[in-house]
């Protein structure tokens, strides 16, 4: 089975990232054909400052890389190293319908978050089915926000088959049910463009300052707390088994629970959950040559990968005109 998905380098990595996307991917490297890239195409559409997207580019490298990504059991590279995708960008985007990407509701939701419309926020979703089908991705982890992204490159691939002949695998979505969504501090989803994320790899005192202001209800003390859309509780959660969140849940339901008190517990549980990463992390960072050459030989067996479905599509086009 091959694994695929790609992550934003738009901003310091949170825990969004990681429940929604990056620890299931960690998984999956064990037993699965994975390949996993950072794509800073798509971060363009919001980041307008280079050397910021260069230095976040090669920090998120670092990042999944000290939280266990394994180049030597997964294809691991940034997406601009395979300038590939951007060809396949421009043979999916003629089969693709205007009224396809006009439902997409990301597009609607960042412009209104103030994020400029443009071409590449539009046609984000092409974009997002070439990264799949180049590289015949089958099963996509994604958060429940990709969703439907993932159901247009479903489209998308139906549509260049049924036109052209069999030509690329048609993906099929991985949400994770308990962690589909991760909320931000203040309610909504959790992401960098709602500045509401609390970062993987977050110093201290910032971390501290992050979980103290999760927004929670005005439930008095001597009251049970609802669980239903309690951000505290569902942060907390994320870092319990079954059985420890069965527990939670009756703590939150006994009169008598401070919130205060859970929020300092919680900075706790996410500070030493990630502390054993934090040195490689150090070290990574010192390691700015290994770093490098991992993603550029990531990036080589990424093209390699590639070059059998973009040949199969450019034939099946018409392309390789010189074949006539």
């Amino acid at each position: 089975m091959r694994v695929l998905s790609g992550i934003q380098p738009s901003g310091s990595l949170h825990l969004g990232n990681y429940f929604g996307m990056m620890r299931r991917m960690i998984d999956y490297q064990e037993n699965s054909e994975l390949f996993c890239f950072l794509v800073n195409y798509h971060a363009l559409t919001s980041v307008f400052d280079a050397d910021r997207l260069r230095r976040q580019t090669f920090e998120a490298a670092c990042d999944f890389l000290a939280l266990g990504l394994d180049p030597d059991k997964s294809v691991f590279w940034v997406q601009s190293d395979v300038p590939e995708v951007t060809e396949l960008t421009w043979l999916l985007s003629n089969i693709t319908g205007m009224g396809l990407l006009e439902r997409c509701h990301s597009y609607k939701d960042k412009t209104a978050k103030g994020i400029p419309a443009s071409h590449g926020l539009f046609a984000y979703p092409v974009l997002m089915a070439a990264d799949i089908l180049l590289f015949g991705g089958e099963k996509v982890p994604v958060g429940k926000d990709q969703k439907q992204h993932l159901e247009v490159a479903r489209d998308i691939a139906v549509r260049f088959n049924n036109v052209y002949g069999e030509t690329f695998v048609v993906p099929e979505p991985d949400i994770a049910g308990d962690v589909a969504l991760v909320p931000g501090i203040d309610g909504q989803k959790m992401s960098k463009s709602y500045d509401n994320t609390i970062e993987i790899f977050a110093d201290e005192k910032t971390l501290r300052k992050k979980v103290m202001s999760i927004k929670t209800d005005s439930t008095p003390v001597d009251e049970p707390k609802p669980l239903e859309g309690n951000v505290l509780f569902d942060l907390y959660a994320l870092f319990l088994d079954e059985r420890e969140r069965e527990t939670l849940k009756e703590r939150f339901l006994t009169p008598g629970l401070k919130y205060g008190e859970v929020k300092k517990e919680l900075f706790g549980v996410i500070y030493e959950y990630f502390a054993p990463y934090r040195q490689e992390r150090e070290r990574l960072a010192r390691d700015k040559q290994y770093v490098l050459e991992t993603m550029q030989n990531g990036a080589r067996k990424a093209r390699e990968a590639a070059s059998t479905y973009l040949e199969r599509a450019r034939h099946n086009v018409g392309l390789d005109y010189r074949s006539i």
